[in-house]
């Protein structure tokens, strides 16, 4: 596994910061660790037809590109979702491009889940939750709590951020770096825009 890769998704907590800006056409999020150093980015990227598409139709339909840097700017996975009309279907990718896990969005009333699945259609992780709360719970595939995802921050970096949106994602220590830890950090680091654009 790339060095960069791995010193990036090594860590247990990341502090995600959204970025506003004033008609902003996509989104952006800064990936901060527990110390408060800024250790990548979530960037959304978008064709200029679907912004201008945007100015007139739901974005919940669009398909989504959304890039997790290293603060670098090496992009280190990808998530992709394609045109929807009910339940999201997404992909997760390595920096390689390569396909290490899809994400099937279930329909639970103000409690999104969302099932991340290997290559071959395999449970690897589960995140469920209270929307409204923004209190989520990250299981593995038998069913043991492996992270959480929390905007209670407990005072962690608490005067850094001005921004509205911003959460912690935290994994248990001991989770092996591999390519499930990935697709299950990923997810985690990009629910607030993949519910964004789910609702």
């Amino acid at each position: 596994m790339d060095s960069k890769v791995q010193d990036f998704f090594k860590h247990n907590d990341y502090f995600i910061d959204e970025k506003v800006a004033f008609l902003k056409f996509t989104n952006a999020y800064k990936v901060y660790n527990s110390g408060g150093d800024t250790i990548g980015a979530v960037r959304e990227t978008m064709p200029w037809f679907l912004k201008i598409l945007s100015l007139f139709l739901n974005k919940a339909f669009f398909p989504f590109k959304l890039d997790i840097l290293d603060a670098e700017e090496h992009v280190l996975a990808t998530i992709k979702r394609g045109w929807t009309f009910f339940m999201s279907k997404i992909r997760v990718f390595d920096a390689d491009g390569s396909i290490i896990a899809l994400i099937n969005q279930k329909f639970k009333f103000l409690k999104p889940t969302f099932n991340i699945l290997d290559p071959r259609g395999s449970p690897i992780a589960l995140i469920t939750g209270d929307w409204k709360a923004w209190n989520f719970t990250i299981t593995d595939s038998g069913g043991s709590q492996i992270g959480t995802i929390s905007k209670k921050w407990a005072g962690f970096l608490k005067e850094a951020f001005t921004t509205a949106d911003k959460y912690i994602v935290s994994v248990n220590p001991g989770v092996e770096t591999d390519a499930r830890k990935i697709a299950v950090i990923s997810t985690a680091i990009s629910i607030d825009m993949v519910l964004k654009e789910s609702r």
